[in-house]
């Protein structure tokens, strides 16, 4: 395609996006305002076909029960297939913002931007279908559901054959960054976020009278010595060319001021961006907390949930979705990425296919936007979702090789 129709191009989806803007609003707050946890967005998946079919576009629903893919095919249609994703699900929390469209759902909520994922994806959607005649090759939408929860939605979408009939040679994924001020988007080649795993363990000890210890065997204290050595997991063991993070958000011990309990229950979570480190690691982890425990009169079970794997963008497929960003925003708007120890199952993509995991800004402080994701008051200025939409689908054209 010579650089007179990539111009004529480019222009056209910028309007579309600006045309499409407010209806994409709308499907966002629709979203937003009815939220669904992992696995059970059956009401998102029914409106999100709704849209798709009201573009013209026949979705196949079902995909791991309540996700969800559909086609858009170009003049060529055979020449090259590109794939988009967009995650579904909310989370466990309870809104605290005073917004037309919070949440219905008590204690459930879009704090992490998949209704703005999901949005945006329907918007550029709308975009290439309506651009089908001027652009070779084909799109494929992948609206999953479970990102926030193990095994993860993304490896379920795999195993359903989301990545087949047609096969992508590309994927791109697009995330909401409160950090990253609206109108900018970032990105970064190579390794870009960690591996996730889940750490469960129940101490066993014998319960008894806090002022008469020595008839007991003191789980609590026996927990605090494991999560105390565990610390040696990254301080003694992993490389400092291997980032790793092991931190424990989570400690039950049901006793008293005066009574010792029989167990006390732990969880956490293990980042890193090594599989051989990773498995590793996950022996030291069982090891160390039974043989503490064991070496205290107690003992310990240790259960590692295995979670997403490290996300990591193909270098070639990332610089060539930076340079149309900087064609579609200009290169003053496009940042750089730090290695980040938060995970997705986007990875499980990457480990398929070549791929790109990118950031949308979504900060305004002269609005008061700045809540990170995950918080009770996070919030995205919308004006994200033109961009979001546009960007998304000029990043897939270019990609088709027009």
């Amino acid at each position: 395609m010579r650089k007179y129709t990539w111009k004529k191009l480019i222009n056209k989806i910028k309007q579309l996006a600006k045309e499409y803007k407010q209806d994409v609003i709308d499907i966002r707050r629709h979203i937003h305002a009815n939220p669904e946890l992992s696995y059970q967005e059956f009401n998102t998946a029914k409106f999100v076909a709704e849209q798709l079919r009201n573009f013209g576009i026949d979705p196949k629903e079902g995909v791991a029960e309540t996700g969800l893919t559909a086609i858009i095919k170009g003049k060529n249609p055979d020449k090259k297939v590109t794939a988009l994703r967009a995650d579904m699900d909310a989370l466990p929390i309870l809104e605290a913002n005073d917004v037309p469209y919070k949440s219905k759902n008590e204690g459930v909520m879009h704090a992490c931007g998949h209704d703005a994922h999901t949005a945006s994806l329907l918007g550029c959607a709308k975009i290439l279908n309506s651009l089908k005649e001027e652009f070779e090759g084909t799109v494929k939408l992948i609206f999953q559901p479970g990102e926030e929860k193990n095994p993860g939605g993304a490896s379920l979408m795999i195993k359903d054959g989301a990545l087949k009939n047609p096969v992508p040679t590309t994927i791109f994924g697009q995330h909401v960054m409160p950090l990253i001020p609206v109108g900018k988007v970032g990105f970064r080649s190579g390794m870009y976020m960690a591996s996730c795993d889940e750490i469960y363990l129940t101490v066993h000890g014998k319960g008894g009278h806090g002022a008469i210890p020595e008839l007991a065997i003191d789980p609590v204290l026996i927990t605090s010595h494991i999560i105390v050595a565990l610390q040696q997991v990254i301080s003694r063991n992993a490389s400092p060319k291997t980032p790793t993070v092991l931190s424990f958000g989570k400690v039950e011990a049901n006793g008293a001021t005066n009574i010792i309990p029989e167990k006390v229950e732990v969880a956490g979570t293990f980042r890193a961006m090594n599989e051989e480190w990773r498995a590793e690691a996950h022996r030291i982890i069982k090891k160390m907390a039974e043989s503490i425990a064991e070496g205290m009169g107690g003992s310990c079970d240790v259960n590692i949930s295995k979670g997403y794997p490290y996300l990591e963008n193909d270098p070639a497929i990332t610089d060539s979705a930076r340079k149309s960003a900087e064609e579609y925003l200009g290169k003053e708007n496009i940042e750089d990425l730090d290695l980040w120890m938060g995970a997705e199952d986007f990875s499980y993509y990457t480990h398929e296919v070549p791929a790109c995991f990118y950031r949308l800004g979504t900060r305004n402080e002269q609005k008061g936007i700045t809540s990170y994701v995950h918080t009770p008051t996070f919030n995205i200025d919308e004006n994200a979702l033109e961009i979001g939409s546009g960007l998304m689908a000029w990043i897939a054209i270019k990609s088709l090789g027009n």
